[in-house]
């Protein structure tokens, strides 16, 4: 597995790049590669032991460089279809991962001819009447100036599961990973601060524009992103499947990481 700088869209994107076999672009969440994490994670790993991972960082978030231009979801989408020409791919999977999994959906309606099939893992982004996406950012602060219990709960399975707790301590984490938060953070506040938060009115009816294949994952205990939106991508997609990971919260790919890999491999595979 390896790491380099890409010269796209006018700056300098990080890449990872992982594994053999069929392409696949991923667009990291909050509690991912990119993210908290620094390093790829067994999601990450498992998933290249069937497919070729190519992984970018947000602009602003690892070492991409930021985007001070950047201001709307619309910018976004240019930042990467000039990554994608950058790395010279024409038609291709794309998959990602909570608000990179808003972005890949995005992307897929703007240019359905470049994605032959779509993986969205508790992407964010719908709006549906009565069923707003929690507030992450309120709670990216701790609750008592110490404990992370709020943002837990919205990115896991409780606000003391395992996971949770470790990938976000109650303490102080290591500097690369309390900088990894701020950034991807930051980020998330450029394109989806404002209530309801993390979410584009316009592309529930706009789905339709994507006629591939979809594969839609979502946690039984999502309390960030309520089911209604899961139900919503799969009528909206023409030909989605929808699977709800029992036992799993927001981070699919933090709790339940080989399972993902596995479905989201044989997705990709065909």
């Amino acid at each position: 597995m390896t790491g380099a700088l890409l010269h796209a869209a006018g700056s300098d994107v990080w890449v990872e790049s992982l594994g053999d076999g069929k392409q696949v672009v991923y667009l990291h969440g909050i509690a991912d590669l990119h993210g908290i994490e620094t390093e790829p994670m067994a999601f990450h790993r498992a998933l290249a032991e069937t497919c070729s991972v190519i992984a970018p960082a947000h602009p602003g978030c690892a070492r991409t460089e930021e985007d001070e231009t950047l201001e709307s979801m619309d910018d976004v989408v240019f930042h990467y279809l000039r990554v994608f020409d950058a790395l010279e791919l024409d038609t291709f999977t794309l998959a990602g991962s909570s608000l990179g999994g808003w972005i890949a959906a995005e992307i897929a309606v703007r240019h359905p001819e470049r994605i032959d099939r779509l993986a969205l893992i508790g992407p964010t982004c719908l709006h549906v009447p009565g069923h707003p996406i929690g507030d992450v950012f309120w709670f990216a602060q701790p609750d008592d100036g110490v404990r992370f219990d709020g943002l837990r709960n919205l990115l896991f399975a409780g606000p003391r599961s395992e996971a949770g707790l470790e990938m976000i301590p109650d303490a102080k984490d290591k500097i690369e990973r309390e900088m990894g938060k701020y950034r991807v953070f930051r980020f998330a506040s450029l394109i989806g601060f404002k209530p309801p938060y993390l979410y584009n009115p316009r592309l529930r009816e706009r789905l339709d524009r994507y006629g591939g294949p979809a594969l839609i994952l979502w946690g039984e205990n999502d309390s960030m992103v309520p089911r209604q939106h899961a139900d919503a991508y799969f009528d909206g997609l023409r030909q989605a499947r929808l699977e709800v990971i029992y036992g799993c919260g927001h981070s699919l790919i933090v709790e339940a990481p080989t399972g993902i890999a596995d479905i989201v491999g044989e997705f990709i595979n065909g």
